[in-house]
């Protein structure tokens, strides 16, 4: 399977870009565990224009995590071509455009999946998108807007036509938000849609290396994409054998991985702590998701601990508390 010039071999499996989720340590973590492709936290054209300084750092990549992808939205056409530009300069290997996130502040405003409900303005910051910067232009969308609007099969066509060079279908509706079961039957019949040649990736519901192969083999998709069962689990893209003291080291040297990058990248006039403090924050959600700790009795108040923690050592006490309960028989 390829997206432009990059070669990705037979079945890869990617990780979906995920606010508050994909940041720099998780990326290269899945990439470690066997992640073909990583993206960004989704960022907002309209913030990187106006040169908001804390989107602007979700640019920042580095060379070990490649391939990677910057994922962008917004609903105005200019600030979607110019967002573009300053994220080419950033250096990806290629541009994504959302145009299925769901929520309320995104999809509320006619960004994200709200474009569902304007398809000519869609379809026109695609075409601007890809006219407008030399990297691959790929799209993420989901079924439509709701079950009476299911147009996927047709928006696939006109969104190939504008010239992007790969497609990822989340078997959702907006209305559905992240409720019920995908379904990937549209998303097959997309792929075996003869006038399509550019790759389709699946996404929705994926929690294993089994469901992956199984959606490759019923829906013949070219890759699939994980988002929400990678919370706190960045091995689930290898069919490595973890023992849970391994998963919790994992978790430990994420935490230490955003800690340090924060701390040396610390905005003027920050303290330590402060820095020390974004990077905790940056690791708390997978923390407090993570299935490693599914065994531990009453975990509630001891997850409510965690997302509390303002100090890596304070942290790094309740993870090693978890690791001692979960050897109690």
């Amino acid at each position: 399977m390829k997206i432009g010039n990059i070669e990705f071999g037979e079945r890869p499996l990617f990780l979906a870009p995920m606010e508050d989720v994909t940041d720099l340590g998780f990326r290269m973590l899945c990439k470690r565990f066997g992640a073909a492709m990583v993206y960004t936290e989704f960022v907002s054209a309209e913030a990187l224009v106006r040169d908001v300084k804390t989107t602007i750092r979700k640019l920042t990549i580095s060379d070990e995590e490649r391939p990677v992808g910057i994922q962008i939205y917004g609903r105005d056409a200019e600030a979607m071509v110019e967002a573009a530009r300053i994220v080419e300069q950033a250096g990806p290997d290629l541009i994504d455009l959302n145009f299925g996130c769901p929520v309320k502040k995104v999809a509320g405003k006619g960004a994200g999946a709200g474009m569902l409900q304007n398809i000519p303005k869609l379809l026109e910051i695609t075409q601007r998108v890809v006219e407008a910067v030399r990297l691959p232009v790929t799209v993420k969308t989901r079924l439509g807007w709701n079950h009476e609007q299911l147009i996927i099969t047709t928006l696939a066509e006109q969104l190939q036509d504008c010239g992007i060079k790969a497609l990822t279908i989340h078997g959702r509706t907006r209305s559905q938000m992240y409720t019920g079961q995908a379904d990937w039957t549209l998303i097959g019949e997309v792929k075996r849609n003869p006038r399509i040649h550019i790759p389709i990736i699946g996404n929705g519901d994926i929690t294993s290396l089994d469901e992956a192969e199984a959606a490759f083999d019923r829906y013949g998709v070219d890759a699939v994409m994980i988002g929400r069962a990678t919370f706190g689990a960045p091995w689930v893209f290898s069919r490595e054998q973890l023992t849970v003291d391994e998963k919790i080291d994992i978790l430990e040297e994420q935490l230490r991985i955003n800690i340090e990058r924060i701390s040396l990248n610390r905005k003027a006039g920050e303290s330590e702590a402060s820095a020390e403090k974004r990077g905790i924050l940056h690791s708390r959600r997978h923390l407090a998701a993570t299935p490693v700790f599914k065994g531990i009795p009453n975990f509630r108040q001891t997850r409510i601990a965690m997302l509390r923690a303002e100090t890596k050592d304070e942290l790094m006490r309740i993870l090693e508390d978890c690791r001692e309960m979960l050897k109690q028989p």
